[in-house]
Protein backbone atom coordinates (compact mmCIF):
# COMPACT_ATOMS: atom_id res chain seq x y z
CA UNK A 1 0.00 0.00 0.00
CA UNK A 2 0.89 3.54 0.14
CA UNK A 3 2.89 3.68 3.64
CA UNK A 4 4.97 1.59 6.07
CA UNK A 5 3.15 1.20 10.13
CA UNK A 6 5.14 3.17 12.61
CA UNK A 7 5.44 0.03 14.64
CA UNK A 8 5.33 1.97 17.91
CA UNK A 9 2.03 1.45 19.46
CA UNK A 10 0.12 4.86 20.03
CA UNK A 11 -0.32 4.59 23.82
CA UNK A 12 -1.95 8.30 23.92
CA UNK A 13 -2.63 9.11 27.94
CA UNK A 14 -6.49 8.29 28.71
CA UNK A 15 -6.79 6.46 25.40
CA UNK A 16 -7.69 2.57 24.98
CA UNK A 17 -5.60 0.45 22.61
CA UNK A 18 -5.49 1.66 18.74
CA UNK A 19 -3.46 0.37 15.95
CA UNK A 20 -0.50 1.81 14.50
CA UNK A 21 -1.75 3.23 10.74
CA UNK A 22 0.67 3.43 8.00
CA UNK A 23 2.86 6.68 7.63
CA UNK A 24 5.28 5.88 4.80
CA UNK A 25 5.25 4.11 1.36
CA UNK A 26 6.10 0.59 0.78
CA UNK A 27 5.70 -2.14 -1.54
CA UNK A 28 4.19 -5.42 -2.82
CA UNK A 29 6.48 -7.21 -0.50
CA UNK A 30 6.35 -5.18 2.24
CA UNK A 31 2.48 -4.76 2.04
CA UNK A 32 2.26 -8.71 1.77
CA UNK A 33 3.96 -9.04 5.23
CA UNK A 34 2.52 -5.85 7.03
CA UNK A 35 -1.35 -7.74 5.86
CA UNK A 36 -0.30 -11.28 7.28
CA UNK A 37 0.58 -9.54 10.41
CA UNK A 38 -2.49 -7.02 10.71
CA UNK A 39 -4.33 -5.95 7.62
CA UNK A 40 -5.46 -2.67 9.49
CA UNK A 41 -1.43 -1.20 9.56
CA UNK A 42 -2.03 -0.82 5.85
CA UNK A 43 -4.20 1.85 6.67
CA UNK A 44 -2.55 5.30 6.04
CA UNK A 45 -3.01 7.57 9.07
CA UNK A 46 -4.24 10.33 6.01
CA UNK A 47 -7.21 7.83 6.15
CA UNK A 48 -8.76 9.67 9.54
CA UNK A 49 -8.95 13.10 7.80
CA UNK A 50 -9.55 12.24 4.37
CA UNK A 51 -12.86 11.04 2.67
CA UNK A 52 -10.56 8.79 0.06
CA UNK A 53 -7.13 7.56 -0.63
CA UNK A 54 -5.88 5.63 -3.52
CA UNK A 55 -2.84 4.17 -4.95
CA UNK A 56 -1.35 1.13 -6.69
CA UNK A 57 0.64 -2.06 -5.50
CA UNK A 58 -0.15 -4.70 -7.79
CA UNK A 59 -3.70 -3.35 -8.33
CA UNK A 60 -5.06 -0.15 -8.69
CA UNK A 61 -6.75 0.19 -4.90
CA UNK A 62 -9.22 2.63 -3.25
CA UNK A 63 -9.68 2.77 0.50
CA UNK A 64 -13.03 5.00 1.18
CA UNK A 65 -14.46 6.46 4.07
CA UNK A 66 -16.99 9.20 2.91
CA UNK A 67 -20.65 8.15 4.02
CA UNK A 68 -21.83 9.18 0.92
CA UNK A 69 -19.51 6.88 -1.51
CA UNK A 70 -19.93 3.90 1.51
CA UNK A 71 -23.89 4.61 0.61
CA UNK A 72 -22.96 4.04 -3.55
CA UNK A 73 -20.91 1.04 -2.78
CA UNK A 74 -22.73 -0.79 -0.55
CA UNK A 75 -26.59 0.30 -1.29
CA UNK A 76 -26.76 1.99 -4.70
CA UNK A 77 -24.86 0.31 -6.73
CA UNK A 78 -24.54 -3.14 -5.03
CA UNK A 79 -24.16 -5.75 -7.68
CA UNK A 80 -21.22 -3.62 -9.35
CA UNK A 81 -19.04 -4.21 -6.21
CA UNK A 82 -18.96 -7.77 -5.26
CA UNK A 83 -16.99 -9.10 -2.72
CA UNK A 84 -13.09 -9.20 -3.68
CA UNK A 85 -11.29 -12.05 -4.94
CA UNK A 86 -9.16 -12.20 -2.10
CA UNK A 87 -12.16 -11.96 0.21
CA UNK A 88 -13.83 -15.12 -1.61
CA UNK A 89 -10.21 -16.98 -1.72
CA UNK A 90 -9.85 -16.74 1.85
CA UNK A 91 -13.36 -17.77 2.56
CA UNK A 92 -14.48 -20.05 -0.08
CA UNK A 93 -13.01 -23.27 1.32
CA UNK A 94 -14.16 -22.83 4.35
CA UNK A 95 -17.92 -21.63 3.55
CA UNK A 96 -18.39 -22.08 -0.03
CA UNK A 97 -21.09 -20.17 -2.51
CA UNK A 98 -22.93 -19.31 0.91
CA UNK A 99 -25.06 -16.10 1.98
CA UNK A 100 -21.58 -14.51 2.95
CA UNK A 101 -19.94 -15.19 -0.25
CA UNK A 102 -22.17 -15.88 -2.80
CA UNK A 103 -23.26 -12.58 -5.42
CA UNK A 104 -26.19 -11.34 -7.52
CA UNK A 105 -29.34 -14.11 -8.04
CA UNK A 106 -27.67 -16.68 -6.03
CA UNK A 107 -26.78 -14.22 -2.54
CA UNK A 108 -30.70 -13.03 -3.33
CA UNK A 109 -32.47 -16.25 -3.38
CA UNK A 110 -30.74 -17.54 -0.66
CA UNK A 111 -31.35 -13.74 1.79
CA UNK A 112 -34.86 -14.24 0.96
CA UNK A 113 -34.63 -18.39 1.64
CA UNK A 114 -32.41 -17.16 5.45
CA UNK A 115 -34.34 -14.03 6.49
CA UNK A 116 -37.32 -15.38 8.33
CA UNK A 117 -34.79 -17.83 10.47
CA UNK A 118 -33.77 -14.56 11.54
CA UNK A 119 -37.16 -12.52 11.85
CA UNK A 120 -37.23 -10.51 15.45
CA UNK A 121 -39.92 -13.21 16.56
CA UNK A 122 -37.11 -16.50 16.30
CA UNK A 123 -34.67 -14.21 17.47
CA UNK A 124 -36.43 -12.96 20.53
CA UNK A 125 -37.64 -16.36 21.35
CA UNK A 126 -33.84 -17.87 21.38
CA UNK A 127 -33.10 -15.38 23.84
CA UNK A 128 -33.48 -17.72 26.49
CA UNK A 129 -30.58 -19.70 25.52
CA UNK A 130 -28.79 -16.37 26.21
CA UNK A 131 -29.34 -15.79 29.25
CA UNK A 132 -28.74 -19.42 30.26
CA UNK A 133 -24.90 -18.46 28.86
CA UNK A 134 -24.81 -15.65 30.65
CA UNK A 135 -25.22 -17.52 33.74
CA UNK A 136 -22.79 -20.05 33.30
CA UNK A 137 -20.34 -17.40 32.58
CA UNK A 138 -20.91 -16.10 35.89
CA UNK A 139 -19.99 -19.56 37.78
CA UNK A 140 -16.91 -20.08 35.45
CA UNK A 141 -15.92 -16.11 36.68
CA UNK A 142 -17.10 -16.76 40.05
CA UNK A 143 -15.17 -19.87 40.34
CA UNK A 144 -11.58 -18.09 38.93
CA UNK A 145 -8.68 -17.47 40.52
CA UNK A 146 -6.17 -14.51 39.38
CA UNK A 147 -6.61 -12.80 36.22
CA UNK A 148 -9.15 -14.20 33.90
CA UNK A 149 -8.24 -13.99 30.21
CA UNK A 150 -11.46 -12.57 29.10
CA UNK A 151 -11.40 -13.56 25.27
CA UNK A 152 -11.46 -16.96 26.08
CA UNK A 153 -14.36 -16.55 28.37
CA UNK A 154 -16.47 -14.99 25.74
CA UNK A 155 -15.48 -17.12 23.16
CA UNK A 156 -16.96 -20.30 25.31
CA UNK A 157 -20.20 -18.60 26.23
CA UNK A 158 -20.64 -17.09 22.42
CA UNK A 159 -20.09 -20.87 20.92
CA UNK A 160 -22.52 -22.41 23.66
CA UNK A 161 -24.86 -19.96 22.38
CA UNK A 162 -24.17 -20.51 19.03
CA UNK A 163 -24.11 -24.32 19.42
CA UNK A 164 -27.18 -24.16 21.35
CA UNK A 165 -29.52 -22.59 19.02
CA UNK A 166 -28.18 -24.24 15.70
CA UNK A 167 -28.55 -27.66 17.24
CA UNK A 168 -30.44 -27.06 20.84
CA UNK A 169 -27.34 -28.38 22.57
CA UNK A 170 -28.40 -32.19 21.26
CA UNK A 171 -25.20 -34.58 20.65
CA UNK A 172 -23.94 -35.28 17.29
CA UNK A 173 -21.99 -32.13 16.69
CA UNK A 174 -18.82 -32.14 18.23
CA UNK A 175 -18.88 -28.38 19.12
CA UNK A 176 -15.11 -28.74 19.81
CA UNK A 177 -13.55 -30.45 16.67
CA UNK A 178 -15.86 -27.78 14.38
CA UNK A 179 -14.11 -24.37 16.53
CA UNK A 180 -10.68 -25.82 16.70
CA UNK A 181 -10.72 -26.43 13.11
CA UNK A 182 -12.40 -22.83 12.50
CA UNK A 183 -9.61 -21.32 14.40
CA UNK A 184 -6.69 -23.64 12.55
CA UNK A 185 -8.07 -22.43 9.05
CA UNK A 186 -7.89 -18.56 10.19
CA UNK A 187 -4.44 -18.84 11.59
CA UNK A 188 -3.15 -20.63 8.58
CA UNK A 189 -5.04 -19.47 5.32
CA UNK A 190 -7.02 -16.37 6.41
CA UNK A 191 -3.85 -14.32 6.18
CA UNK A 192 -3.17 -12.62 3.17
CA UNK A 193 -0.60 -13.80 0.91
CA UNK A 194 1.76 -11.76 -1.40
CA UNK A 195 0.04 -13.66 -4.35
CA UNK A 196 -3.05 -12.01 -3.18
CA UNK A 197 -1.61 -8.46 -3.13
CA UNK A 198 -0.36 -9.23 -6.95
CA UNK A 199 -3.51 -10.00 -8.11
CA UNK A 200 -2.68 -13.51 -9.23
CA UNK A 201 -5.66 -15.71 -10.12
CA UNK A 202 -7.47 -18.44 -7.78
CA UNK A 203 -6.04 -21.16 -9.35
CA UNK A 204 -2.20 -20.49 -8.20
CA UNK A 205 -2.17 -22.36 -4.99
CA UNK A 206 -2.04 -20.67 -1.74
CA UNK A 207 0.22 -22.92 0.89
CA UNK A 208 -1.61 -22.09 3.82
CA UNK A 209 -5.06 -22.68 2.67
CA UNK A 210 -3.86 -26.40 0.90
CA UNK A 211 -2.28 -26.92 4.50
CA UNK A 212 -5.68 -26.60 6.36
CA UNK A 213 -7.65 -28.32 4.01
CA UNK A 214 -8.00 -31.69 6.28
CA UNK A 215 -9.87 -29.71 9.12
CA UNK A 216 -12.20 -28.09 6.96
CA UNK A 217 -13.31 -31.36 5.24
CA UNK A 218 -13.73 -32.76 8.72
CA UNK A 219 -15.52 -30.03 10.43
CA UNK A 220 -17.72 -30.07 6.58
CA UNK A 221 -17.98 -34.27 7.14
CA UNK A 222 -19.31 -33.59 10.53
CA UNK A 223 -21.70 -30.77 9.88
CA UNK A 224 -23.05 -32.79 7.02
CA UNK A 225 -23.52 -35.96 9.56
CA UNK A 226 -25.62 -33.25 11.81
CA UNK A 227 -27.78 -32.13 8.64
CA UNK A 228 -28.47 -35.80 8.02
CA UNK A 229 -29.61 -37.09 11.35
CA UNK A 230 -31.91 -34.35 12.23
CA UNK A 231 -33.53 -34.14 8.94
CA UNK A 232 -34.07 -37.99 9.26
CA UNK A 233 -36.06 -37.22 12.64
CA UNK A 234 -37.94 -34.89 11.64
CA UNK A 235 -38.52 -31.54 13.30
CA UNK A 236 -38.29 -31.43 17.28
CA UNK A 237 -41.19 -30.24 19.23
CA UNK A 238 -41.45 -26.58 20.93
CA UNK A 239 -39.14 -23.95 19.83
CA UNK A 240 -37.36 -24.95 17.06
CA UNK A 241 -33.57 -23.93 16.41
CA UNK A 242 -31.90 -22.76 13.67
CA UNK A 243 -31.26 -26.24 12.10
CA UNK A 244 -34.77 -26.98 11.83
CA UNK A 245 -35.73 -23.71 10.42
CA UNK A 246 -33.35 -23.93 7.74
CA UNK A 247 -33.93 -27.28 6.58
CA UNK A 248 -37.71 -25.93 6.14
CA UNK A 249 -36.11 -22.46 4.74
CA UNK A 250 -37.53 -21.90 1.03
CA UNK A 251 -37.33 -18.86 -1.23
CA UNK A 252 -40.58 -17.27 -0.74
CA UNK A 253 -40.42 -16.09 -4.63
CA UNK A 254 -39.83 -19.25 -6.49
CA UNK A 255 -39.89 -22.08 -3.44
CA UNK A 256 -35.95 -23.00 -4.08
CA UNK A 257 -35.08 -24.84 -0.85
CA UNK A 258 -31.42 -25.27 -0.44
CA UNK A 259 -29.30 -28.28 -0.99
CA UNK A 260 -27.63 -30.28 1.82
CA UNK A 261 -24.40 -28.19 0.53
CA UNK A 262 -25.60 -25.13 0.38
CA UNK A 263 -27.85 -25.67 4.15
CA UNK A 264 -24.05 -26.88 5.42
CA UNK A 265 -22.02 -24.31 4.09
CA UNK A 266 -24.76 -21.65 5.42
CA UNK A 267 -25.06 -23.22 8.76
CA UNK A 268 -21.57 -22.91 9.11
CA UNK A 269 -21.18 -19.30 8.53
CA UNK A 270 -23.30 -19.11 10.99
CA UNK A 271 -21.87 -20.76 13.50
CA UNK A 272 -18.39 -19.04 12.55
CA UNK A 273 -19.91 -15.21 12.16
CA UNK A 274 -22.35 -15.91 15.22
CA UNK A 275 -19.93 -16.64 18.03
CA UNK A 276 -17.02 -14.78 16.65
CA UNK A 277 -18.68 -11.41 16.29
CA UNK A 278 -20.31 -11.59 20.26
CA UNK A 279 -17.50 -12.96 21.91
CA UNK A 280 -15.16 -10.03 20.32
CA UNK A 281 -17.60 -7.35 21.40
CA UNK A 282 -17.87 -8.84 24.81
CA UNK A 283 -14.24 -8.90 25.08
CA UNK A 284 -13.74 -5.40 23.79
CA UNK A 285 -16.44 -3.94 25.48
CA UNK A 286 -15.23 -5.54 29.19
CA UNK A 287 -11.66 -4.52 28.25
CA UNK A 288 -13.53 -0.59 27.71
CA UNK A 289 -15.13 -1.19 31.00
CA UNK A 290 -12.12 -1.96 33.07
CA UNK A 291 -10.29 0.98 31.36
CA UNK A 292 -13.02 3.29 32.64
CA UNK A 293 -14.26 2.62 36.02
CA UNK A 294 -16.46 5.86 35.80
CA UNK A 295 -18.58 4.11 32.84
CA UNK A 296 -18.37 0.83 34.21
CA UNK A 297 -20.01 1.19 37.44
CA UNK A 298 -22.23 3.46 35.44
CA UNK A 299 -23.57 0.35 33.43
CA UNK A 300 -23.10 -1.63 36.17
CA UNK A 301 -25.73 0.36 38.56
CA UNK A 302 -27.75 0.61 35.50
CA UNK A 303 -27.85 -3.34 35.29
CA UNK A 304 -28.41 -4.04 38.99
CA UNK A 305 -31.64 -1.90 39.31
CA UNK A 306 -33.09 -4.02 36.30
CA UNK A 307 -31.57 -7.14 37.05
CA UNK A 308 -31.77 -7.26 40.91
CA UNK A 309 -29.42 -10.28 40.84
CA UNK A 310 -30.82 -12.57 38.25
CA UNK A 311 -29.39 -12.92 35.00
CA UNK A 312 -30.83 -10.03 31.55
CA UNK A 313 -33.31 -11.42 29.48
CA UNK A 314 -34.66 -9.85 26.06
CA UNK A 315 -37.86 -8.31 28.17
CA UNK A 316 -34.71 -6.35 29.86
CA UNK A 317 -33.14 -4.79 27.33
CA UNK A 318 -34.83 -1.54 26.44
CA UNK A 319 -34.18 -0.83 30.04
CA UNK A 320 -30.70 -0.95 29.26
CA UNK A 321 -29.20 1.59 27.10
CA UNK A 322 -26.26 2.65 28.46
CA UNK A 323 -25.04 -0.83 28.26
CA UNK A 324 -26.48 -1.07 24.54
CA UNK A 325 -24.56 1.98 24.11
CA UNK A 326 -21.52 1.09 25.86
CA UNK A 327 -21.65 -2.06 23.19
CA UNK A 328 -21.91 0.17 20.06
CA UNK A 329 -19.19 2.17 20.82
CA UNK A 330 -17.16 -1.44 21.57
CA UNK A 331 -17.85 -1.97 18.07
CA UNK A 332 -17.25 1.57 16.67
CA UNK A 333 -14.20 1.57 18.41
CA UNK A 334 -13.05 -2.20 17.72
CA UNK A 335 -15.63 -3.40 14.59
CA UNK A 336 -14.82 -7.25 14.76
CA UNK A 337 -15.24 -6.87 10.88
CA UNK A 338 -12.90 -4.09 10.65
CA UNK A 339 -11.57 -4.08 6.85
CA UNK A 340 -13.66 -5.40 4.02
CA UNK A 341 -13.24 -5.00 0.23
CA UNK A 342 -15.05 -5.03 -2.94
CA UNK A 343 -14.15 -5.17 -6.74
CA UNK A 344 -15.46 -2.70 -9.07
CA UNK A 345 -16.95 -4.36 -11.90
CA UNK A 346 -17.60 -1.07 -13.86
CA UNK A 347 -16.43 2.58 -14.39
CA UNK A 348 -17.92 4.90 -11.95
CA UNK A 349 -16.34 7.87 -9.92
CA UNK A 350 -16.06 7.77 -5.98
CA UNK A 351 -15.52 11.28 -4.27
CA UNK A 352 -14.63 12.83 -7.28
CA UNK A 353 -12.44 9.97 -8.49
CA UNK A 354 -12.61 7.39 -11.27
CA UNK A 355 -12.93 3.66 -10.32
CA UNK A 356 -12.15 1.70 -13.05
CA UNK A 357 -13.20 -2.28 -13.60
CA UNK A 358 -10.43 -4.54 -12.14
CA UNK A 359 -10.10 -1.77 -8.85
CA UNK A 360 -10.12 -3.35 -5.47
CA UNK A 361 -12.38 -1.01 -3.19
CA UNK A 362 -11.71 -1.00 0.32
CA UNK A 363 -13.86 -0.11 3.17
CA UNK A 364 -11.60 0.49 6.27
CA UNK A 365 -14.56 0.35 8.99
CA UNK A 366 -11.37 0.81 11.60
CA UNK A 367 -10.51 4.02 10.10
CA UNK A 368 -14.35 4.91 9.48
CA UNK A 369 -15.32 4.52 12.88
CA UNK A 370 -12.57 6.66 14.13
CA UNK A 371 -12.30 9.33 11.23
CA UNK A 372 -12.18 12.71 12.71
CA UNK A 373 -14.75 14.35 10.53
CA UNK A 374 -17.09 11.99 11.94
CA UNK A 375 -16.64 11.33 15.25
CA UNK A 376 -15.51 13.98 18.50
CA UNK A 377 -12.35 12.33 20.09
CA UNK A 378 -12.52 9.55 17.60
CA UNK A 379 -10.35 7.47 19.68
CA UNK A 380 -11.71 7.97 23.03
CA UNK A 381 -14.39 5.58 24.64
CA UNK A 382 -17.48 8.08 25.24
CA UNK A 383 -20.67 5.42 25.35
CA UNK A 384 -23.07 8.69 25.46
CA UNK A 385 -21.79 9.70 21.46
CA UNK A 386 -24.62 7.66 20.64
CA UNK A 387 -27.41 9.50 22.18
CA UNK A 388 -26.68 11.49 18.79
CA UNK A 389 -27.78 9.14 16.41
CA UNK A 390 -25.02 8.85 14.08
CA UNK A 391 -25.29 8.81 10.19
CA UNK A 392 -26.17 5.57 9.04
CA UNK A 393 -22.87 5.09 6.70
CA UNK A 394 -20.92 6.45 9.24
CA UNK A 395 -21.35 3.82 11.61
CA UNK A 396 -20.93 -0.21 9.83
CA UNK A 397 -20.26 -2.61 12.80
CA UNK A 398 -22.89 -4.86 10.31
CA UNK A 399 -22.34 -3.48 7.02
CA UNK A 400 -25.27 -1.64 5.64
CA UNK A 401 -27.72 -2.04 2.41
CA UNK A 402 -29.03 -5.07 1.30
CA UNK A 403 -25.81 -7.03 2.46
CA UNK A 404 -26.22 -6.16 5.67
CA UNK A 405 -25.70 -9.00 8.37
CA UNK A 406 -28.45 -10.69 8.40
CA UNK A 407 -28.09 -11.94 12.32
CA UNK A 408 -26.84 -7.99 13.55
CA UNK A 409 -29.82 -8.26 16.20
CA UNK A 410 -28.90 -11.45 17.20
CA UNK A 411 -25.29 -10.40 17.81
CA UNK A 412 -26.47 -6.71 19.65
CA UNK A 413 -29.26 -9.15 21.81
CA UNK A 414 -26.87 -11.30 22.71
CA UNK A 415 -24.62 -8.99 23.83
CA UNK A 416 -26.54 -6.62 26.22
CA UNK A 417 -27.71 -9.70 27.99
CA UNK A 418 -24.26 -11.68 28.74
CA UNK A 419 -22.90 -8.08 29.16
CA UNK A 420 -25.69 -6.76 31.47
CA UNK A 421 -25.60 -10.26 33.65
CA UNK A 422 -21.70 -9.88 34.49
CA UNK A 423 -21.60 -6.11 34.98
CA UNK A 424 -24.50 -6.38 37.33
CA UNK A 425 -22.35 -8.90 39.17
CA UNK A 426 -18.61 -8.70 38.95
CA UNK A 427 -16.03 -5.76 38.80
CA UNK A 428 -13.27 -5.98 35.75
CA UNK A 429 -10.27 -3.92 36.64
CA UNK A 430 -6.77 -4.38 34.13
CA UNK A 431 -3.69 -5.87 34.42
CA UNK A 432 -1.37 -2.95 33.27
CA UNK A 433 1.48 -5.37 32.36
CA UNK A 434 -0.75 -6.66 29.85
CA UNK A 435 -2.41 -4.33 27.18
CA UNK A 436 -4.63 -6.06 24.49
CA UNK A 437 -3.08 -4.98 20.99
CA UNK A 438 -5.32 -4.82 17.98
CA UNK A 439 -4.78 -7.06 15.41
CA UNK A 440 -6.98 -8.16 12.45
CA UNK A 441 -6.76 -11.02 10.58
CA UNK A 442 -9.97 -12.33 9.82
CA UNK A 443 -11.38 -10.07 12.52
CA UNK A 444 -10.38 -7.96 14.65
CA UNK A 445 -9.17 -9.70 17.67
CA UNK A 446 -6.95 -8.43 20.92
CA UNK A 447 -3.90 -10.25 20.56
CA UNK A 448 -2.34 -11.22 23.70
CA UNK A 449 -5.83 -11.74 25.17
CA UNK A 450 -7.83 -9.44 27.02
CA UNK A 451 -6.46 -10.01 31.04
CA UNK A 452 -8.41 -8.53 33.47
CA UNK A 453 -8.90 -8.86 37.29
CA UNK A 454 -12.53 -9.95 38.01
CA UNK A 455 -13.88 -9.95 41.69
CA UNK A 456 -18.06 -10.13 43.10
CA UNK A 457 -19.64 -6.41 43.33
Amino acid sequence: MNAKADRASPSDAGLPPRVALARRPMGIFASAMTARRNVLELIPELALRQPMVSGKVGVRWHMVMDPDALRRVLLEKLDDYPKSDVTKLILKPAIGDSLFVAEGAHWRWQRRAAAPAFSHRHVTALAPVMTSAAEASSRRMAAATGPVNILTETVTAAFEVISDVTFSGHGGFDRDMVHKAMDAYIAQAARVSVLDVLGLPGWVPRPGRVIAGTSLRRMKRLADQAIAARAAAGQKHGTPDLLDLLLDAQDPETRRSMTREELRDNLLTFIVAGHETTALTLAWALYLCAFDPTVQDRAADEAQSVLHGRGATVADMPRLPFVTRVVDEALRLYPPAAFLSRTALTHDQLCGREIRPGDTVMLPIYALHRHHLLWDEPDSFRPDRFLTPPDRFAFLPFGAGPRICIGASFATQEAVIILSTLLSRFRFQIVTDRRPEPRMILTLRPHGGVWLKVTPR
